[in-house]
């Protein structure tokens, strides 16, 4: 029994390093051409996403600073209403100070990484 492992633990081994040694000797590997993906780098894709992303979430924090200032409008007289709108508010307001630093610190990184000298 123990023989049998050994065997197929050489076998295995010798496999591998065969495999390392061809897949070293290998001089080129054939990529497909005309696959319709995107030609950009990751660099592009990433940014590119999140870029995207921050989009949508200031998108949602304005809908939600509307939603809230339509709140506040609607509960005249209503002071806990007027209270829930009024901390909704401070939310949203949060919402688009994180989205519009997310988009500054991107932009910031981007540049340094870039090694481009941006003066504001």
């Amino acid at each position: 029994m123990k023989k049998n492992i050994l065997k197929k633990t050489k076998f295995i081994t010798l496999l591998f390093f065969f495999g390392i040694a061809f897949l070293a000797n290998a001089q080129t590997v054939a990529l497909p051409k005309n696959t319709g993906l995107p030609s950009g780098t990751l660099t592009s894709v990433i940014s590119n996403l999140t870029n995207w992303l921050l989009g949508i979430f200031g998108f949602l924090a304005i809908i939600s600073f509307i939603i809230s200032g339509i709140m506040y409008i609607l509960a005249v007289g209503d002071d806990k209403a007027q209270e829930k709108a009024k901390k909704q508010m401070r939310w949203s307001i949060v919402g688009v100070v994180i989205g519009l630093v997310g988009v500054i610190i991107i932009n910031a990184v981007d540049a340094l990484l870039r090694g481009v000298n941006n003066k504001f």
